[in-house]
């Protein structure tokens, strides 16, 4: 009897161990009525990586002040955790979480929650960007040959030649114009430069640089940055 009483109690002990965590959400001492970002949103990051800044949002009162003491919960889908997942606002009304995407490629949103005077949950939608072996692959050829021109800003490893040219070159994020070219539009542009798309000339031909292979890589990566996303036309069924 006291055998099978054993058996029971580590089973009881066992169950209770095997509970999923839960989010120990700090005790708020103030609440804010809006949820704004700050910096970290639409970030893009290869496949198994952390996000190379932190996530910041604030807390604001209906005056859009900033209020400390907020408690914000951050939350997202499978493969994506936080740290911290949750927290209190600083003297700034700020608070920062460092976020790794474990995922498969793709788009993801993440949110952060607090709640209002009123009991109400706040939510505010953040969406980052996982790119898969091709679209990294893509991210690098951009960054090799692309960016010196279709990104206005300099760093200290590339001076950007964007305000030399006569015809501003399109962000490869730029979706509003590059959604609505075929990849057979963009592969004839990047192969043989704007004239073949009556494009500016200054967008120089990269066909006997850049491989076949190559250059669908790099397509593929302006898809996936795409803002608004590109929503691929699908398949299209001939009609009897």
């Amino acid at each position: 009897m006291n055998h099978a009483i054993t058996i029971l109690g580590c089973m009881v002990v066992l169950a209770g161990c095997s509970r999923p965590k839960t989010t120990s959400v700090p005790q708020a001492t103030a609440r804010g009525a809006a949820l704004v970002e700050v910096s970290g949103g639409k970030q893009v990051v290869q496949e198994g990586m952390q996000l190379d800044q932190p996530v910041v949002v604030q807390a604001n009162d209906a005056q859009n002040n900033a209020v400390a003491g907020a408690a914000v919960v951050f939350r997202g889908p499978a493969g994506v955790s936080f740290n911290p997942a949750s927290g209190l606002t600083d003297s700034s009304g700020q608070l920062s979480t460092v976020v790794a995407l474990r995922g498969v490629a793709g788009r993801y949103a993440i949110r952060a929650t607090t709640t209002d005077a009123a009991g109400k949950n706040i939510e505010l939608k953040l969406e980052e960007i996982v790119l898969g072996y091709q679209q990294t692959l893509g991210r690098e050829l951009n960054r090799q040959y692309c960016s010196r021109c279709h990104d206005p800003e300099s760093t200290r490893e590339r001076v950007s030649n964007y305000d030399n040219l006569t015809t501003k070159p399109h962000a490869f994020s730029e979706g509003d114009t590059l959604n609505k070219m075929s990849d057979a539009d963009l592969i004839a542009i990047i192969s043989h430069g704007g004239p073949a798309l009556s494009k500016s000339p200054e967008m120089p031909p990269f066909g006997y640089t850049l491989s076949k292979s190559d250059i669908q890589a790099l397509i593929s990566y302006i898809r996936a940055v795409a803002d608004p996303p590109y929503h691929s036309a699908g398949v299209v069924y001939a009609k009897n």
